[in-house]
């Protein structure tokens, strides 16, 4: 069931997305060398509860033992975080973070490069940054998913990357996982109809190999089948009459 959300729920989300893109900007700056995901996620358990008030909404999300899903090169998402796995040069960085705030749930990701990034990594992360703009460009009452996907899609392929299709986007806001799923792939004028009030995470998961993608045995960890780097930028969006409002948009996180 698709929810279409109030002012006042929309308002509500509105302070949750920005307080959850406030997290990765938060934890930039520790996104370096020597640095184990294990602290980066204390340290982002600790801004959500006690600098945010509000609640890491990944914590026991079925059974997810983390804040922050953290995942490394060719780990798409849902990288569990640990002591043992240690930030080295070169590597890309994705953290995927949730905040529940007064009830309202706020879902967002972004990759971070550690230089030395390759150019290879740079391109990866621009495209997926900008496909991601791309697809809010369509996002408006009226407008299809497959409208959406497509956007994604034709934007990497032109770098020679690929969505991974097996994960999508998905409505957001009064729960963390809420209808529609929303593919990073698809055909224009195909799909669900969007609707004013609507709120969507739109996530770009792009691959720089293959789209194929297999399960760790931890059974979180989703990484490229052919170990190809991936990357992943996630923004809460509201469809509207006449477009779209990025809602967990803050001035500092602004990527292009």
């Amino acid at each position: 069931m698709i929810i279409i959300k109030t002012p006042e729920q929309i308002e509500g989300i509105r302070r949750a997305a920005r307080a959850a893109r406030s997290v990765l900007d938060f934890i930039a700056p520790f996104v370096k060398p020597g640095v184990s995901t294990k602290e980066l996620d204390e340290r982002i358990y600790e801004y959500i509860t006690e600098t945010l008030g509000g609640e890491p909404t990944f914590l026991g999300y079925r059974g997810f033992p983390a804040s922050a899903c953290i995942s490394i090169n060719e780990e798409v998402v849902h990288g569990i975080p640990s002591p043992e796995r240690v930030i080295k040069p070169g590597d890309v960085v994705k953290i995927d973070v949730g905040v529940t705030l007064d009830g309202f749930v706020g879902d967002v990701a972004d990759t971070f490069l550690v230089e030395p990034a390759s150019e290879l990594a740079k391109r990866l992360v621009k495209a997926t940054r900008e496909a991601f703009w791309k697809a809010v460009k369509v996002i408006k009452e009226g407008a299809k998913l497959g409208d959406i996907g497509h956007a994604v899609q034709s934007h990497v392929a032109r770098y020679g990357f690929r969505p991974v299709r097996e994960l999508a986007g998905h409505g957001v806001g009064v729960k963390l996982h809420e209808d529609p799923l929303v593919p990073n792939y698809g055909r224009p004028g195909e799909g669900l109809r969007l609707r004013a009030g609507m709120t969507l995470a739109i996530e770009p998961m792009i691959s720089a190999g293959t789209a194929r993608v297999r399960t760790l045995p931890d059974g979180w960890t989703v990484v490229t089948a052919d170990g190809s780097l991936a990357a992943h930028y996630e923004h809460d969006v509201l469809v509207k009459p006449t477009g779209a409002e990025v809602l967990s948009l803050l001035s500092s996180s602004f990527p292009l």
